[in-house]
Parts: C-alpha cells; structure tokens; sequence
C-alpha cells in the first residue's frame, strides 16, 4: 500500500459482488479500500469490511454514511439497484470524483440521470465489466453488420443465477445494442422478449431474448445468428464473479486518469 493508491468505496458491500469487489482490491496493488458502505439498518453494520469479505483484517468498518466516504475517497464502485445507483451518482457528482456502476436494470431516466452525472464525475458504466463480453459485444456488431438481416435472424440467450432479480441482463441488452447497432436499427422497436401462445411465425429482422434461470450460474451469453442450413453462435461464460471485480477496478484506475465524462468499458479497453 502507497500513498498513491485510489482510495475506493464499495457501494452495497454485504452484497455478492459487494464481497467480491472488496476482495479483489484488498489483492490489487495501486489501489485500497477506503469505506464499505451497506444500506442503513444492515446487520453488517460495524463489522470489519475484510473479514465481512474473507480477505482478513482491513480494519475498515462497515458504514452506512456514504456521503463522508465519498468526500475523501477517489472513486466509488457499485453494482447495487437502480434506485440507489442515482443516489450515489449524485453524491459521486457533488464530490468530483470516479463512479464505476455495474447495476443492471435501469430505466432510461436512470441512465439520462448518470449520464448527466458525468458532468461533474467520470462515470464508467456497462452491462458486464469483463473483457472477453465487451469483445464479444464487438464481434456482435460485427455480424450484425456482415450478415442481412433479410436472411439471417438474431436471437440472445442468457442464463443466470436463480436469485437474479432483472431480465433479459444487462449483458443481454449490451449484446442486443450491440447487434441492432450493427444492423443500424433501434433495438426497443425490434426486440421481442417474450414468447408465449400461438406467436405466428418470426417477424424478419426481430432481435429475440431468451432468459434462463436457476442454480448458481455466474451468467452465459450466446448470440445466434441463424439462417436456412447454418448457425453462427457467438459466446461467453462467466465462470467467476471476480473477472467483473477485476474489470470494474480496472475501470476506476483509467477513469483517474480522465476529464468528468459518461464512458463505458470499451472506452475502458481501448475498443470503442
């Protein structure tokens, strides 16, 4: 540990990533745990944030007074709920400084109120945090430009844990973005997320999602593109909830280092 270590704050810190990201941090060299923040009333309260994470004595309690945390720290990373992801990017703005946020399920008013946040703070936000997804997402756009849509349809199959609580994931949409980008249409008029009954046959130039529950699945993205007689499939497995930690990390020490703006991780990794 130096003196020009980031100082983070983990957002939400109880939490599976919350946990997670403690860990890969307290292993990371150029950064340290600054603050652990819970929500108010959380029996984690108090508790040592590292052994709370499994990653030993940090001597750093758990708190639920993030507004103190944040005027000290360097950056905050957040994977927690829409609702309180805006809450943090205000404090974020108002302290000028890093805001990674890995929350999947916003609204478009969330995400008009983190983008407005990058006025003041550098937010890095995306679906999935990892490299070998924001690479897939690439290699999506790519097909979806490559292959026409009058002879090839796109469907995007996702499965996750069974205590998951959003779907279609946030690494769905990011793929379905992705692949209505490369056709040059807008995904919201084209997706179709549910199936049920008598569907009649597949609109031609539908992006379809299927969602997948159960177990203790970290998350498994495929995207098909199927035509008469071939399949193309495109994926990725996610085999430890680390490879997000790491990547959101990531994410903090290059938003250091830039002006206050909205980025995402393929600004992050250079692919943009």
């Amino acid at each position: 540990m130096t003196s020009n270590d980031m100082k983070l704050v983990v957002v939400g810190a109880a939490g599976r990533m919350g946990q997670t990201l403690i860990r890969v941090i307290s292993e990371t060299p150029g950064v340290m745990l600054h603050a652990a923040i819970e929500r108010e009333g959380s029996p984690f309260l108090g508790k040592d944030a590292g052994e709370m994470a499994g990653a030993g004595t940090l001597g750093i309690p758990v708190t639920d007074d993030p507004l103190n945390a944040f005027l000290d720290a360097e950056g905050v990373l957040d994977f927690t709920a829409p609702q309180a992801s805006v809450n943090f990017s205000v404090l974020a703005a108002q302290a000028r400084i890093v805001h990674v946020i890995g929350t999947t399920g916003c609204s478009a008013e969330d995400e008009a109120r983190f983008e407005a946040a990058g006025r003041h703070a550098r937010v890095v936000k995306s679906g999935n945090m990892s490299l070998g997804v924001n690479l897939l997402g690439v290699l999506t756009e790519q097909a979806a430009r490559a292959l026409p849509s009058a002879g090839w349809d796109i469907e995007i199959v996702e499965m996750h844990h069974k205590h998951k609580v959003d779907a279609p994931s946030g690494t769905a949409l990011l793929l379905g973005e992705a692949a209505a980008k490369g056709r040059g249409i807008d995904l919201a008029a084209h997706s179709i997320r549910v199936r049920d009954g008598h569907t009649g046959p597949r609109p031609d130039g539908a992006i379809g999602f299927a969602t997948l529950r159960g177990g203790s699945v970290v998350g498994d993205h495929s995207v098909l593109f199927a035509a008469e007689g071939e399949l193309v499939t495109l994926s990725h497995s996610a085999r430890d909830r680390s490879i997000f930690a790491r990547g959101a990390v990531a994410a903090a020490v290059w938003a250091r280092g830039q002006k206050p703006g909205y980025y995402s991780m393929l600004d992050v990794l250079g692919l943009s």
